[in-house]
């Protein structure tokens, strides 16, 4: 089965870390996903731009409504993601607990849905 691994962490908290710490999570972030690319479970998985540069769309009244920004203020953005091959939910489970922000934020786990073709 899919999952998506939605990485959410606090990015102000992230830059007061500091460039040795954040270069030392970066390295963990390459090992990780090496060891998930061997082991056959990572199928795609990518760090986001600062939530400074998302832009949200809506419709409103059949008019295109665009505010730069997240979708909304909270703590923890979101940072990254692995899409990943688990046989269920326990195994997922143990993949994103080893995701190095799960340390410093959350981790949310959700399955794909299967769409027909």
């Amino acid at each position: 089965m899919k999952y998506i691994l939605l990485i959410y962490c606090n990015e102000a908290e992230a830059a007061a870390r500091g460039d040795e710490v954040n270069g030392q999570i970066y390295q963990e972030y390459m090992t990780y996903s090496e060891d998930i690319a061997k082991s056959g479970h990572m199928i795609a998985g990518d760090p986001l731009e600062p939530s400074s540069t998302a832009t949200t769309v809506r419709v409103k009244n059949g008019k295109i409504v665009k505010t730069d920004g997240p979708f909304a203020e909270t703590r923890e953005q979101l940072g990254g993601y692995y899409l990943i091959e688990a046989k269920d939910l326990d195994e997922a489970v143990s993949l994103a607990a080893r995701i190095p922000d799960a340390r410093y934020g959350s981790i949310e786990i959700r399955p794909v849905m299967h769409v027909p073709t």
